[in-house]
């Protein structure tokens, strides 16, 4: 089928390192290899990486002072209210989803595509994917990653929250299924009034002929002289939650015991500079590598490098993530030693494909690395587990799979309507 892939959000650069731009293009490539023809439009277009298989179309934000004002009329807001750098950014979100809908079929009709199926990622203060699809005639699908309300009130301040919550479930409520990436999100979306029969839970994925064993791991060793050292590691971004500073706290008990253990940090964020620095302070400079930024198609390597890698995010009463460098690691064979919260138990099979540990519990953190580290057997039998269980329940390809199925019905009770 024809399918239009909207991503509205101009905070996720298509080509970029985010996960969330990762998951966008891995979910396109997917598309494009299951044989359906995609469009992907999107508000940026970052670089860095290479573009999916798709017809990329970016239709960044171009709202100027004039829109902006009109948009403060709208709302009943004063011109005042723009110096406002928050309330600033969300009427320009608001000016650009106005004429979002007559912008992409603009672009549609410039290469000749007409969809038979929207798949959209839900982006805050856009809810003009609902009247693309009506006017389109086709069948949407929404996915929502998280509470984007709460979470932008909670970590970067939210000025028009009613607007916010409005134009939310009109979006959420504008969509012939959701697609949550957690039963944490699904739960959500029903709090809105989504009936559950319209939701379609799908964790996130990875490509497992990218991610495996063999993706390059002896050479990441050696450039930073591992040697045959046991190698614990981290992906992802430095940021509070994610529990970098926890892990150097469990692997310092760690490196007592096993004075050959060594820490792989991959990534960056605004806890790098404190992380280094606590590292300097434990004396552990010699038993940790920050490996720094990488891009996507580097991190099978650097997982393949790893025996351990973990996933030490920090307790939290709403933990609603789909983690897809926990299923990167089991498709390169590499055990998990996760935190016991939210889906992590669904995707790390405790005593199987990794080990659980109690959320915040240090001890327990550096007991469960050690448990691996002190058996090799056991670890390299996990390992072939993990494998096995991302091919099985994780690749990407079955994953849009589901949600096209879904889409097909759709289309098929509309056809027959």
């Amino acid at each position: 089928m024809k399918v239009l892939y909207l991503n509205p959000d101009r905070g996720i650069p298509v080509l970029g390192d985010k996960g969330a731009s990762v998951h966008v293009r891995e979910f396109v490539t997917a598309l494009s290899g299951l044989g359906h023809e995609v469009a992907l439009v999107c508000a940026n277009l970052g670089a860095d990486n290479a573009p999916p298989p798709a017809s990329v179309i970016e239709l960044p934000p171009d709202a100027d002072a004039a829109d902006l004002l009109s948009e403060c009329a709208r709302l009943g807001l004063a011109p005042s209210a723009l110096a406002d750098i928050v309330t600033r950014r969300e009427v320009g979100r608001l000016a650009y989803d106005r004429v979002f809908s007559a912008r992409v079929m603009d672009a549609l009709d410039a290469i000749g595509f007409r969809p038979d199926l929207i798949y959209e990622r839900y982006a805050l203060f856009h809810a003009q994917g609902a009247a693309l699809a009506a006017r389109l005639g086709v069948p949407r699908l929404l996915e929502v990653n998280a509470p984007l309300v709460h979470e932008q009130e909670r970590f970067r301040g939210l000025a028009l929250k009613a607007v916010a919550v409005a134009t939310e479930r009109a979006s959420f409520h504008g969509a012939n299924t959701i697609v949550a990436v957690s039963e944490e999100v699904a739960a959500y979306v029903r709090s809105t009034g989504v009936p559950q029969r319209d939701i379609l839970v799908l964790p996130n994925g990875v490509d497992t002929s990218r991610f495996h064993p063999g993706a390059g791991g002896v050479a990441v060793r050696a450039r930073f002289g591992f040697g045959d050292a046991p190698v614990i590691g981290f992906v992802g971004s430095f940021k509070p939650w994610h529990g970098v500073h926890f892990l150097i706290d469990a692997f310092e008990g760690v490196a007592r015991r096993r004075d050959d253990a060594r820490l792989l940090c991959v990534g960056e964020g605004p806890e790098l500079a404190s992380a280094r620095s606590k590292v300097a302070s434990l004396g552990l400079e010699d038993h940790v590598v920050f490996a720094g930024r990488a891009p996507h198609a580097d991190i099978p390597a650097y997982l393949a490098a790893m025996d351990i890698c973990t996933a030490p995010y920090l307790p939290t009463s709403d933990f609603y993530f789909s983690p897809m460098k926990v299923v990167e690691a089991l498709a390169a064979g590499v055990p998990v030693v996760a935190t016991r919260i939210g889906q992590l138990p669904a995707l790390v099979e405790d005593g199987v494909t990794g080990l659980l540990f109690t959320p915040g519990d240090t001890a327990d953190f550096s007991a469960r690395l050690l448990d691996l580290l002190d058996d090799e057997t056991r670890r390299r039998a996990m390992g072939l587990a993990a494998r096995e269980r991302a091919l099985a329940d994780f690749s990407w390809l079955q994953a849009v799979e589901r949600a096209m199925d879904r889409g097909q019905r759709l289309i098929d009770v509309r056809r027959a309507a």
